[in-house]
């Protein structure tokens, strides 16, 4: 039986996209991601698609900045999706329609395809960190600092570590060590949550970008860090390769590990934390996260 809050937003929304000029648009809720945001995808009456994004008052500033980074990203050439109407007041907004898979989703891949794509996607990555510093501290998320970094695994240790007696306070103080030393490096422009979830299939030679209003300044070797080691796991050897390729000029490898660490602590931290508030869907990604 569908929630009382869930038609109550759909009805919501059906009057937000009459007032815009839509209606009679058909509505198809979509899975979405961890966070409290809705999607719908919106077929109108001439067969056309879009993504409605539903943003609940909590999360209307992440709105805001999303439509700010769309634009800085699309400057540099990154293809993220193209927005058709925003209204934050309402916490709606009208987004292009990039298809039905992420990366992650896409089926059929072998291995010398995947290895393609989190090429290309690194490349993308490559005009990430390298967008104006000062732009993107003007989208007002804080920096990944040591303080932020170490922050992000209270979810591990609480729901996951302390748990099973994993924590003692040696380990603890280790962690937070490494979280000063990774933040060691100047920080350049990164994603935060770049992982193949959130990238899209355009064609062999490219990816669109999804989910990056969170974009700020982060170590160098987080975003590398996170697309290798989140939902696909790239084997040794390509992961060598990529490494090779695509850590920074000037940063040590020990840094990318610091960034893996942190990361994989992070993302089972989320899945976890979510787990214990109901949603279960990334718990299968634990065990493989932490091998």
């Amino acid at each position: 039986m569908e929630e009382p809050d869930a038609r109550s937003l759909e009805h919501r929304l059906e009057s937000w996209l009459a007032r815009a000029g839509r209606s009679g648009a058909t509505l198809v809720p979509l899975a979405g991601d961890l966070s409290a945001r809705r999607y719908f995808r919106v077929r109108s009456m001439g067969g056309q698609t879009h993504i409605a994004a539903c943003y609940p008052e909590q999360l209307r500033d992440a709105q805001r900045r999303f439509v700010r980074a769309a634009g800085l990203l699309a400057r540099a050439s990154v293809r993220v999706p193209a927005i058709e109407l925003d209204d934050p007041g309402a916490g709606f907004a009208l987004l292009e329609d990039l298809g039905d898979c992420t990366l992650y989703e896409l089926p059929g891949l072998d291995e010398s395809a995947r290895a393609r794509y989190l090429a290309t996607a690194l490349e993308v990555g490559r005009r990430i960190a390298a967008l104006a510093e000062s732009e993107v501290v003007a989208l007002g998320s804080p920096p990944l600092d040591r303080t932020l970094l170490a922050r992000e695994l209270e979810p591990a240790i609480r729901h996951l570590l302390a748990p099973r007696g994993l924590a003692p306070p040696g380990f603890v103080a280790a962690l937070e060590e490494l979280c000063a030393r990774l933040a060691g490096d100047a920080l350049v422009p990164c994603h935060r949550d770049f992982m193949v979830r959130n990238l899209m299939p355009m064609s062999a030679a490219q990816v669109a970008v999804l989910d990056f209003q969170d974009l700020r300044l982060g170590p160098p070797a987080y975003d590398l860090a996170s697309l290798l080691n989140d939902s696909w796991f790239a084997p040794s050897g390509l992961e060598r390769e990529l490494v090779g390729r695509f850590l920074p000029r000037g940063v040590a490898e020990g840094q990318y590990r610091r960034a893996v660490v942190q990361r994989a602590l992070k993302a089972v931290g989320s899945f976890t934390a979510c787990a214990a508030r109901g949603d279960a869907r990334r718990l299968p990604l634990v065990g493989p996260t932490l091998e």
